[in-house]
């Protein structure tokens, strides 16, 4: 069975038939038998294509690059080629979440080469192009995310999110297939790569569709061969990044003493038994993630013990700190006219605090300066009338001083206080998580990302639980999501089991029963009393779903004569739903299965088995006409409803 899922949807018959019941949201079936859950036998042997390599593109919300491994030797995992144009003070292999379009809105450069081309524009040319930078954050922060959903660049232009995010994967697709074909010597061909795109597990199934649609866009894979394009969670792809390390790559941040009777001297790797229990925490420029995760031995098949929690706690929080207390001491006026009127150098601004805010340490005494670009100092005097220097001392910021060479001078105290909020968020999340009784005698703390970097969050973390579990930082922590995600391409099935983050199910009718349903809800049809709008419960939200399996409902159509069944799927955040009507379900799906023409003699309560399958990020659904043997399949849609 699991192969029919990976042909193409059948055609449906698109004439207008509408519901045949009248009340909104009625889909005309009724169940006919208790619900069961199978698994599929035949789930993970799904016919596997061959791929000559799987390449990972880590897209993140200050930084991104990729990585690879050729399936025939997958111990060695090659990070992308040093990019030109790094900063001083900030050494990595991955490159600024930056895209640039010429004034006709076409693609022109990514990363360092955008920023670099866009800060050396004239002023007045400047303003005519379009520059964005750290665009990701959108898709968490959009409530209703569609494929018209519109990003602004920074000259205040607006373009469509889809454009930009496709724009930008393509320029990673041509980046790593230019990469192999010079590798191999010959030109590397699209077919023979498998892809895999990270994205936080915090993200809304919406915003992990989007993504599959940019990619489709951007022509790395297609709706015809979704396989080629694997969805990775973050914090998943660093947890099996995670478990594969030995001590040797690891900083370890706890005292020596052993904990939950784990000894520092074993390794990592090796120190994993059955059952351990561990949680990664994938702190990045925009969000934090956290897992909780359980080895599965004998294979190490990692099990999702408590659904992938977070939120919008991550490094972008500190940058955010200083616009404030730029705000603070120049004044807010002048901060928004200077982002609009000379937006190169504010970016300049940034790129300066950035390398200081790396230099940012517990042990610091040594102030941090940075350097105000002269178009800043300018801007101010004709602005105000008179000068930074003034303003600075005018204002009543403690630890904050001008120096004589054109700079902030930040005391150590200042840059630990812009850090406090978004650190205190993250502790405070991490406090509530422990809380949880799946979490109980967790071995180890992971914590990666490009946050993780930051010595100021590892002190408070290691403060905070170092004596619960043991903290530990792989050593390329930048680059734990990356490699794991290649790992995560090469060997799909290595997470076993997950924690579904919705509830779904299908609107119903049921008979009506007098005092348990409201009146609201009766239809009379055929002199038949039927209850509408019933929420039929396939997963609820948290639930334990292995991957590849299958939930199968039967249902009949209300009326026998009927010959259109139309099947709506609904998803929610809540646990217990009753009614599709309840605030917060959304429509998520529709099957259409259209039996006219199929004029066997039909039994007269016929069967319609629905199956829903719960893939790796994707979930598809079928419907069945047992006694014809017709189907339909859909996948289920978070951005077209």
């Amino acid at each position: 069975m699991s192969g029919t899922w990976n042909h193409t949807r059948d055609a449906v018959s698109t004439s207008a038939y509408s519901s045949p019941a009248k009340s909104l949201g009625d889909p005309g079936i009724t169940p006919l038998s208790p619900s069961h859950i199978v698994k599929d036998p035949d789930a993970n042997e799904a016919e596997e294509q061959s791929f000559l390599v799987v390449v990972a593109i880590d897209f993140g919300t200050t930084s991104s690059g990729y990585a690879y491994s050729f399936t025939k030797e997958p111990e060695c995992i090659h990070v992308m080629r040093r990019w030109e144009g790094g900063d001083p003070g900030v050494s990595n292999q991955k490159t600024p979440t930056t895209i640039l379009l010429t004034p006709e809105r076409k693609f022109h450069s990514f990363g360092y080469a955008a920023r670099d081309f866009y800060h050396d524009l004239d002023p007045n040319e400047s303003k005519h192009w379009l520059y964005f930078e750290k665009f990701k954050m959108k898709l968490h922060t959009t409530g209703n995310l569609t494929m018209e959903t519109d990003l602004t660049a920074a000259n205040g232009k607006k373009v469509k999110a889809l454009e930009i995010f496709a724009y930008a994967l393509q320029f990673f697709k041509e980046q790593a297939l230019k990469e192999l074909s010079d590798q191999a010597g010959s030109d590397f061909e699209n077919s023979e790569v498998r892809w895999v795109i990270t994205v936080p597990a915090i993200w809304k199934q919406p915003a992990k569709q989007f993504m599959r649609q940019a990619a489709y866009k951007a022509e790395m894979a297609s709706p015809d061969n979704p396989e080629q394009l694997i969805i990775a969670l973050e914090p998943e792809a660093a947890s099996i990044y995670c478990r594969k390390l030995r001590l040797h790559q690891m900083i370890d941040l706890s005292s020596r003493a052993p904990v939950n009777g784990y000894n520092p001297s074993d390794t990592v790797g090796a120190g994993f038994t059955q059952g351990d229990r561990y949680i990664v925490v994938d702190s990045g420029g925009g969000t934090v993630d956290l897992t909780v995760h359980q080895i599965r031995l004998p294979e190490g098949h990692l099990k999702e013990l408590y659904k992938a929690t977070g939120g919008p706690h991550g490094s972008l929080g500190v940058d955010y700190e200083f616009e404030k207390l730029l705000c603070k001491i120049f004044g807010e006026d002048f901060i928004e006219q200077f982002k609009i009127k000379r937006p190169a150098a504010w970016v300049d601004l940034m790129i300066a605090f950035e390398s200081r805010k790396r230099a940012a340490a517990p042990d610091r005494t040594n102030p941090l300066n940075i350097t105000l670009p002269f178009s800043f100092i300018d801007y101010y005097k004709k602005f105000r009338g008179h000068s930074v220097e003034h303003a600075l001392r005018k204002s009543n910021v403690d630890f904050v001083k001008w120096s004589s060479q054109g700079m902030l001078r930040m005391s150590p105290d200042a840059m630990n206080a812009l850090f406090k909020p978004t650190i205190d968020q993250i502790v405070q999340h991490l406090s509530n998580v422990f809380e949880k009784p799946e979490v109980t005698s967790v071995k180890f703390l992971f914590l990666v990302g490009g946050f993780a970097e930051s010595p100021l969050l590892q002190q408070a973390v290691q403060a905070a639980f170092g004596s619960k579990c043991r903290v530990i930082i792989p050593q390329d922590v930048g680059l734990t999501i990356l490699k794991g995600a290649v790992l995560f391409g090469l060997d799909p099935a290595v997470i076993k089991v997950r924690r579904s983050p919705l509830t779904y199910g299908v609107g119903v009718l049921n008979r009506f029963v007098e005092g348990k349903h409201p009146p609201e809800k009766l239809l009379v049809k055929d002199g038949t009393r039927w209850c509408t709008d019933v929420f039929d419960k396939f997963i609820s939200a948290d639930q334990s779903v292995a991957l590849g399996e299958t939930v199968t409902r039967s249902y009949t159509p209300a009326k026998p004569s009927q010959l259109v069944i139309v099947i709506n799927i609904y998803s929610s955040e809540q646990d217990n739903v009753s009614f599709i009507s309840e605030s917060g379900v959304k429509k998520c799906g529709t099957l259409r299965l259209d039996l006219t023409g199929t004029d066997i003699s039909v039994p007269n309560r016929r069967e319609i088995k629905t199956l829903m399958q719960f893939g790796d990020t994707e979930i598809k659904a079928m419907a069945i006409d047992v006694a014809t043997s017709k189907s339909v399949k859909v996948g289920i849609d978070f951005l077209n409803y």
